[in-house]
């Protein structure tokens, strides 16, 4: 059995998500004594000198108990409404809890585009290091009331929002926590002979079976999405942690080393900051490639026009795509050439670029440092 003490031993930066199933109550209130346990525990944890980002769902729930109406809308402006009457409430809320123990907060709003526009990304990720070097706790949550997309089917109720926090951030941890003890081989609440997994070293295909539907009518997570988390902090050489909230003093009794919930350990072989941000950044469009051409990628080699087989999307250059072959996706990239351009010189040899387009930028179509493998 893995020595958890041992393995938190070095743990400085968390991240902790905070499931709508966590922060309100059966009755759809707020829970103010779990957000008052919540904030105990990061002021102890920021005595030892770690550093703790929340990510936090509730806004919509609030907002629907504040805007009185009977059950959740499904109407996507109504829940936007809903999400922008109950963010307020719910910062000002944690503002209360954190201020019992001399903590200040500050609210973040997201959308994967704030992941997607490097740029973007890189004041977002100073912006929250400097509020950690002021002691502040950053508190964050998608931004349901302007998302572009249907409102938590981005994120899956804050689960993959979480992790890219912490892959972004170089966390150490990232706790997600619900209404369930972890992860099961089975569905609990189906199966009496149910067995929860203590450590999960590997996100395997038989792993990726025991995800299933949505735990509760509260929050849509669910257990598919905290697994495609967990292979995203993989990825970032970061643990995470599923665990009920339920438990007392959750958080502090975990970094102590008590055996609870669920651990994926982490990555050692972790990718670069950048080759991170590529692999989970949007992507704008899809390039086919042949055999050959997979083969030269996976051997750290750039893609040349010759290899590519067909296009989908339209993209521009130093956008962000898929690379497939034969329907599999198996990198991403940031392409030196737009759909326009490719669509122009797929199959072709780099001598050939020039008198095709009348001009040449790169030999290549995506340069092998701005390759990532997924």
């Amino acid at each position: 059995m893995i020595d958890r003490n041992e393995l938190f031993s070095d743990v400085n930066k968390i991240v902790v998500k905070i499931g709508t199933s966590s922060i309100n109550t059966e009755s759809g209130k707020l829970n103010h004594h779990f957000m008052d346990n919540m904030a105990a525990q990061v002021a102890r944890l920021h005595e030892q000198g770690k550093r703790v980002i929340l990510v936090s769902s509730g806004a919509i729930g609030i907002g629907i108990d504040i805007l009185d109406f009977d059950s959740r809308p499904r109407e996507i402006p109504v829940r936007q409404a809903c999400a922008a009457v109950g963010q307020g409430v719910l910062m000002q809320e944690w503002s209360k809890s954190f201020a019992k123990h001399d903590l200040k907060v500050a609210q973040i709003l997201l959308t994967y585009q704030s992941f997607s526009n490097r740029l973007t990304y890189l004041n977002l990720r100073n912006s929250i290091s400097t509020l950690l070097s002021y002691g502040v706790i950053p508190i964050i949550n998608e931004n349901d009331s302007t998302c572009e997309n249907e409102i938590e089917a981005t994120f899956g109720d804050n689960d993959k929002l979480s992790a890219m926090v912490a892959s972004k951030m170089e966390a150490d941890l990232l706790v997600i926590l619900s209404d369930i003890d972890g992860l099961y081989d089975k569905n609990p609440k189906r199966n009496d002979d149910a067995t929860l997994l203590s450590v999960v070293e590997e996100i395997t295909p038989e792993i990726e079976s025991y995800g299933g539907s949505p735990t509760s009518m509260k929050g849509v997570g669910g257990m598919r999405t905290k697994i495609e988390a967990a292979r995203i902090c993989n990825l970032a050489g970061c643990y995470m942690l599923i665990a009920n909230s339920n438990v007392e003093n959750v958080i502090t009794k975990a970094l102590d080393g008590d055996q609870i919930g669920t651990v994926f350990l982490a990555n050692q072989e972790v990718y670069k900051n950048r080759i991170r941000w590529i692999l989970l950044s949007k992507s704008c469009g899809t390039i086919e490639v042949d055999a050959g051409a997979k083969e030269a990628i996976l051997n750290s080699m750039s893609l040349l026009p010759s290899g590519i087989v067909n296009l989908s999307g339209d993209f521009d250059r130093g956008d962000i795509v898929e690379i497939e072959c034969n329907g599999d996706v198996f990198a991403k990239g940031i392409t030196d050439y737009n759909s326009t351009e490719l669509e122009k010189v797929r199959g072709k040899h780099t001598n050939e670029i020039a008198d095709i387009l009348g001009y040449k930028n790169y030999n290549h179509v995506i340069k092998k440092e701005n390759i990532g493998i997924c």
